[in-house]
């Protein structure tokens, strides 16, 4: 007999250790989720155990979403083994990431599987424009009020974008999709032609 969604998750997060059920919950409340639905609250979260959780995400998400905001956070902590698990339980194949935003996650990834943002670095840097209204994007979710005035106070747009990738390596993959976001939106024929080379 195949397993409920319920059991399926439950048996997902009784995989992980301490520390990653806790990087499991803190990234779960930050997830982009698609439109039409929240992020679970942190306070329903902190104390949540992995039954606690399993139900929490059912009742934000449903079935079949549930669990693929679980696998992408998963993903998204590393549990990798953990995500093709409960993929290929859930019958979903390959990375089912259920980014909201417009692009799918695989247009975040240059030719050797890095990120969009890394593989092309100095074209960003020297073709960006509006540089300012891609920091309002990114001011209070992934740059703090000190970084953006810093970037605020270059010069010109290649200065500004370079001090931008100066603070970047701290950044983990949802940084750095929310930074191509917000290069898509204000510089769209940029990113459109960069995605045809």
């Amino acid at each position: 007999m195949s397993k409920s969604a319920h059991d399926r998750l439950l048996d997902a997060l009784d995989d992980l250790g301490e520390a990653d059920l806790k990087r499991f919950k803190r990234k779960l409340n930050e997830f982009p989720v698609k439109k039409g639905y929240e992020n679970i609250p942190k306070g329903r979260l902190e104390k949540a155990d992995t039954l606690d959780l399993a139900e929490l995400l059912l009742s934000f998400y449903a079935e079949e979403y549930a669990e693929k905001v679980a696998i992408g956070v998963l993903e998204e902590i590393n549990c990798k083994r953990q995500a093709e698990k409960l993929a290929s339980l859930a019958g979903t194949s390959g990375r089912s990431h259920p980014q909201a935003p417009v692009q799918s996650v695989s247009s975040t990834s240059g030719r050797n599987g890095d990120h969009f943002i890394d593989h092309y670095r100095e074209e960003l840097i020297q073709r960006a424009a509006s540089v300012e209204q891609v920091l309002d994007r990114l001011y209070g979710t992934v740059l703090t009020d000190e970084q953006y005035q810093n970037i605020c106070a270059k010069e010109t747009n290649p200065k500004k974008m370079r001090e931008l990738y100066r603070i970047m390596p701290s950044w983990n993959r949802s940084c750095k999709d929310k930074l191509y976001e917000a290069l898509k939106a204000t510089n769209p024929y940029l990113i459109e032609d960069l995605e045809g080379k």
